[in-house]
Order: C-alpha cells, then sequence, then structure tokens
C-alpha cells in the first residue's frame, strides 16, 4: 500500500510539469498568442512573455530556445509593429500536412491588416508553434537575425 502511495504520488508531482506545455487545439493555442497583446490585465497586455516558463508553454524544443534567447529586435513578430492594439483577431485552420498543421491568423494593428500563418504541431503535451510565417520572412528567420 506504502508503494501505491508512493507511485501516486511521483505521478501527481509529474503531472503538472506535462499540463504547463501545449494546447489542446490549434485555434487555442494561436488564441493564448494573442490573449497577451489585449488592453485588459497588466501581465496579459505586455506581448508574449520571453521566458523559460512561456517558451515551453508555446513552442517547440528548437524554437524555445531562440525565443528565450537575448536580443534586439526592432519589433514585435508577433504583431508586425514595435507597438500595439489589436482589432478583432480571425483564426482558421487553413491546411493540415502531415505532421504539421497550418493556421492563419489575420487583423487590424493601429489600421494596418496583418497575416500571419503559425505552423503547428502536435505533440504529447499538446501543440506547440515550430514556427510563424509573414509574407516577409518567419520567426525562426527573425530571432536568428537579431540574435545578440
Amino acid at each position: 500500500m506504502r508503494e501505491l502511495a508512493g507511485i501516486a504520488a511521483l505521478f501527481a508531482g509529474l503531472w503538472p510539469a506535462a499540463a504547463e506545455a501545449g494546447f489542446r487545439t490549434p485555434e487555442s493555442l494561436v488564441r493564448n498568442v494573442y490573449a497577451h497583446y489585449g488592453d485588459g490585465a497588466p501581465e496579459l497586455s505586455k506581448g508574449l512573455p520571453r521566458d523559460a516558463v512561456t517558451a515551453r508553454q508555446f513552442f517547440d524544443a528548437p524554437l524555445r530556445r531562440a525565443w528565450s534567447a537575448p536580443r534586439v529586435e526592432p519589433y514585435d513578430f508577433l504583431v508586425q509593429s514595435p507597438s500595439w492594439q489589436l482589432g478583432p483577431v480571425t483564426i482558421a485552420v487553413v491546411r493540415r500536412q502531415y505532421d504539421k498543421t497550418y493556421v492563419a491568423a489575420n487583423f487590424d494593428n493601429r489600421g494596418r491588416k496583418v497575416a500571419l500563418n503559425f505552423v503547428l504541431v502536435n505533440g504529447p503535451d499538446g501543440w506547440l508553434i515550430t514556427d510563424i510565417e509573414s509574407a516577409h520572412d518567419s520567426l525562426r528567420m527573425f530571432l536568428e537575425q537579431f540574435r545578440k
């Protein structure tokens, strides 16, 4: 009985770590990215945080390191601007291809239309971002370009 209680405690201790990463649907992942760009609570209005916990929750392993690495960048790639006042964000799955799902996010940022394609993968912990494509480049290329 004691061993069973020990095993249950071990699994209970591991559960929160697994639950921190990923999302249940591709749409919920993108919706949660843009929840950080609103006019609401101060902690949710400063853009997507660059800390390790947020990186683990939203990005696959290679992109996690790039997202959290120190860098100097001229604007926030996720809103294509150094500042934001977003209009409604429309989110739609546009393609499922092998192990990747492509989700389009369209919104207005201070009168300028923005369209991004999120490239997502579904792993054991849920949906994660493997890249984001704009009309000009991708998040991976952007982060590499402005790395310190």
